[in-house]
């Protein structure tokens, strides 16, 4: 197996391993959502971004290995091209590594949307709960109509 080669598949199970722990964490945040636990959700963030982060550059650092592979073997910089130019027994190691990243990054990128869902609809319920509060807050004939004066700064705070 080529230097670049073995760089590629470190690359790529440094990726597997990251996107591992994104998985628990972003798992973790789809349970904190869910119970409305804003501290747990915060405290969940930062690991979140950092891992985010770091599966961006390592990804960055595979494109461009695999740039760099394909520059060597004469071939376009794309899998099936890289696949294609190495030894069978290479290829089929690189594909078997190559096809797990496929699967956890479409893992990822539906947990991803779920929990995206997730904060979105929390959003459009307290938005509703605070157009209800300000409704209720200038309404003349409610039991709060004497707080006329609060309601335009509830209002505001609405808008």
């Amino acid at each position: 197996m080529s230097k670049k080669t073995k760089q590629l598949e470190q690359l790529w199970w440094d990726w597997l391993s990251t996107a591992e722990r994104l998985l628990r964490s972003l798992h973790e945040q789809t349970a904190a959502l869910t119970l409305r636990q804003v501290d747990r959700v915060q405290r969940i963030q930062p690991e979140l971004e950092h891992l985010l982060e770091l599966m961006s550059s390592i990804d960055d650092k595979a494109v461009d290995c695999a740039k760099e592979l394909a520059e060597e073997l004469g071939a376009e910089p794309n899998l099936r091209s890289l696949v294609q130019s190495l030894e069978k027994a290479e290829a089929q190691h690189l594909q078997s590594v190559a096809n797990r990243v496929i699967v956890v990054g479409r893992n990822v990128q539906e947990v991803l949307a779920k929990n995206r869902a997730l904060v979105e609809n929390e959003l459009e319920y307290v938005n509703g709960t605070l157009a209800l509060v300000a409704k209720a807050a200038t309404d003349q004939q409610g039991p709060y109509q004497s707080a006329a004066v609060v309601s335009n700064l509830v209002m505001n705070q609405v808008a």
